[in-house]
């Protein structure tokens, strides 16, 4: 594949050397040539590298126009139906002007998106001058998907109005509900009246504007620039994606190893930080409310006021979010979950990286001791393969719990985003005889079967796999080659995420060598994974034996819900062999599915699965204050029956194998770590099932051969 995209530069050169550029109105910075050099560069490599062999045609151009205009102005607060009604113009011929490098239609875009912004002062200044009418009977619908642009600026300075009004608004019931929780601790505190609330919560507000447009202000032409290749490269598909030299950076900084922070990976989407990723054991994956998805508004050290990080650069972002071990960090998050905003305290600490390798414990339930398993990620070292990487541990761990007379193992997938392909590949060879484990395919190439060579199979008794709907890509591939083969009973999600494509991240450099500048990277899909059995992993994921109700069960929260996914196909399915590893497969599912059918617990989740399905679609509030006082405490009093949908005890007591037990005298850390560890299982009611199941299981006295 690199062959086959590092060719032809000759040609790639004296395209790029003829062409011609529009400067973009009021540039900061601008570099006319290095411009024109990406969006050739890159226009070559999509288009010859890319899994997805897309036309660069009208219905492309259409996609690149609402996805710049979206990254520009993604809460319609800028731009109206008037300049859409010009911008239209070019609708149908970016994908010509992007055979030519012209940039005619970025220029006039982002020109007049410049223009705006220094309305927008004016704007929200002139707004929050006076109080608003918290009397006035009025709502705000916040899906930006569904509400359509302004008429005229009159209408917009309207839907400014309301924006910044219901920011007041909420600044006010927090203000009142921090005066209620002074009051029950001290009867002599006063309360502050309404009028000196709103006063203080429009200042807030104000300081929060003025604070955001300085930094707009200080972003530079290529932060544009960038939008705008991203809204091209984002037509190929929803993992493609350009990244300049220190978004780069930022990319690959990593809140862990030897840094003292919260243990997250961040990334730059717009003017918004998102969460990655969550480092298993690190200080936010123990705290439990902090999620992938998440968008962080505001950090606060403990004890002082928040501060708002919307539209701060990533490294100065991290600054704050950082910090010594033991100190707290107040973290003001946009849930991806339901929509929600919420305010969550971590603790910070030196994050072990050893938290992401796989660990095991021993469990005796009816008599009879089982392993489980923790499988959090799929790692490797390339740079030095003599480094433990996860199916050398994973050997090791069976061969432990071997020692332990452990009746079945239970692998815990839940939250595994996936990881080395060739780790996957090896893990599932220790469960099933040589051959096939999944297919790859090149665009336009025949698929390739991928086989675990190694005869030897180190567990032969019974297994089960849990899995959620975070569980992807690698994990997906695990998953489906020991249901094809029979091998496991597949318990957790309706559903896994449904990531059945690889992406690789290229120096752009690479491909115009002797250019003198960083020209950043371009993260592309180049290839696509299958199941041994033909159908793709994506989109559909794998799923689940046995369903179990989730909190995501009814919520747009995977592969499937990205606008632009590659759909799901098949190919033809690869030659391999099933065995009827149980003699009771079906018995053992159909009990299953009726205790959980049957059980309060799972049907209190169930319920608040789809109330938060309910606010995730409910995306409109009311402006009238009184109003939204009595919706707010609504809220609060349904999810008040949810609070203790995840409460539970096993009863079962969870310990380290034998291996660990010496270790321990030495190094209390893995002993704290891993007590908090076999604390969590014992109150994990998934884990739970999976054991019912697991200790269920008959092996077939003879495994038989099943034609495929």
């Amino acid at each position: 594949m690199k062959t086959k995209l590092l060719i032809s530069f000759l040609s790639l050169f004296l395209l790029v050397s003829s062409i011609s550029f529009a400067n973009p109105t009021d540039n900061k910075n601008p570099d006319p040539e290095k411009d024109k050099v990406l969006i050739s560069v890159l226009n070559y490599m999509l288009t010859r590298g890319h899994y997805v062999q897309k036309e660069l045609n009208d219905e492309f151009s259409e996609m690149v126009f609402n996805n710049f205009i979206d990254g520009l102005d993604p809460s319609k607060r800028y731009f109206t139906k008037n300049d859409l009604k010009e911008f239209s113009k070019y609708k149908f011929q970016i994908d010509n002007q992007l055979k030519e490098s012209d940039i005619a239609f970025y220029s006039l875009v982002y020109g007049r998106f410049l223009d705006k912004i220094k309305n927008a002062k004016n704007y929200y200044g002139a707004i929050l001058k006076k109080p608003f009418n918290y009397k006035k009977d009025e709502i705000i619908d916040l899906d930006y998907k569904k509400i359509a642009y302004a008429s005229s600026e009159k209408e917009l300075l309207n839907f400014w109005r309301k924006q910044l009004k219901l920011q007041t608004i909420d600044r006010i019931q927090e203000q009142e509900n921090l005066d209620e929780e002074k009051f029950k601790k001290d009867k002599s505190y006063k309360k502050r009246s309404f009028s000196v609330l709103e006063k203080k919560a429009r200042a807030e507000v104000m300081t929060s504007m003025e604070n955001l447009y300085i930094r707009i202000d200080e972003l530079e032409h290529r932060d544009w620039f960038s939008t705008f290749l991203n809204s091209i490269v984002a037509a190929f598909g929803p993992h493609t994606t350009y990244m300049p030299p220190n978004i780069k950076e930022s990319f690959d900084q990593d809140m862990s190893g030897k840094l003292e922070g919260i243990g997250a990976r961040l990334q730059k989407k717009g003017i918004y930080t998102h969460i990655v990723e969550l480092v298993s054991g690190g200080p936010a994956w123990k705290q439990g409310e902090l999620e992938e998805g998440d968008i962080i508004l505001k950090v606060a050290q403990e004890n002082k006021e928040p501060l708002d990080i919307v539209g701060m650069r990533l490294d100065d972002a991290i600054k704050f979010i950082k910090g010594p071990k033991d100190t707290k960090v107040l973290l003001t998050v946009k849930k991806k979950i339901d929509g929600t905003t919420q305010v969550i305290t971590i603790t910070r600490d030196i994050v072990q990286l050893d938290e992401t390798f796989v660990k095991s414990s021993v469990v005796e339930k009816d008599g009879k001791k089982y392993g489980v398993i923790d499988l959090p990620k799929f790692y490797i070292n390339f740079d030095d393969r003599n480094f433990r990487d996860s199916a050398k541990d994973m050997e090791k761990e069976i061969e432990r719990l071997k020692e332990e007379n452990v009746e079945g193992l239970l692998i815990d997938l839940r939250n595994n985003g996936g990881g080395s392909l060739d780790t996957a590949i090896k893990i599932a060879g220790l469960f099933v005889d040589k051959g096939p484990v999944v297919q790859i395919k090149y665009r336009n190439e025949a698929p390739v079967v991928r086989e675990d060579i190694d005869p030897k199979i180190q567990w032969t008794g019974s297994l089960v796999l849990l899995v959620n709907e975070l569980s992807a890509s690698a994990s997906e591939i695990f998953a489906a080659a020991m249901q094809d083969y029979n091998r496991a009973v597949i318990l957790g999600g309706n559903q896994t995420y449904g990531k059945g494509t690889v992406q690789n991240i290229l120096p752009i450099n690479k491909f115009y060598p002797n250019y003198d500048q960083d020209l950043g990277y371009l993260k592309m899909t180049i290839q696509k994974f299958y199941r041994i059995n033909g159908g793709s992993t994506q989109v559909e994921g794998v799923y689940s034996d046995i369903a179990m109700p989730t909190r995501f069960s009814y919520m747009k929260y995977g592969e499937r819900d990205l606008e632009g996914a590659l759909p799901w196909d098949k190919v033809p399915q690869a030659s391999y062999t099933q065995v009827k590893s149980y003699s009771n497969f079906s018995d053992v599912v159909t009990t299953s599915i009726e205790r959980i059918n049957k059980d309060p617990k799972f049907q209190l989740i169930d319920e608040y699965a789809k109330w938060l399905k309910k606010e995730q679609d409910d995306s409109s509030y009311s402006l009238n204050y009184k109003q939204y006082q009595k919706e707010l405490k609504q809220r609060e009093d349904f999810a008040k029956k949810f609070k203790s949908v995840f409460k539970y005890q096993s009863g079962l007591a969870f310990n380290s194998p034998s291996y660990e037990i010496p270790l321990f005298k030495e190094n209390i850390d893995l002993k704290e770590k891993r007590n908090a560890w076999h604390k969590n299982l014992s109150k994990d009611l998934y884990i739970s099932e999976a054991l019912n199941v697991l200790s269920q299981l008959k092996l077939a006295s003879k495994q038989e051969i099943v034609k495929n």
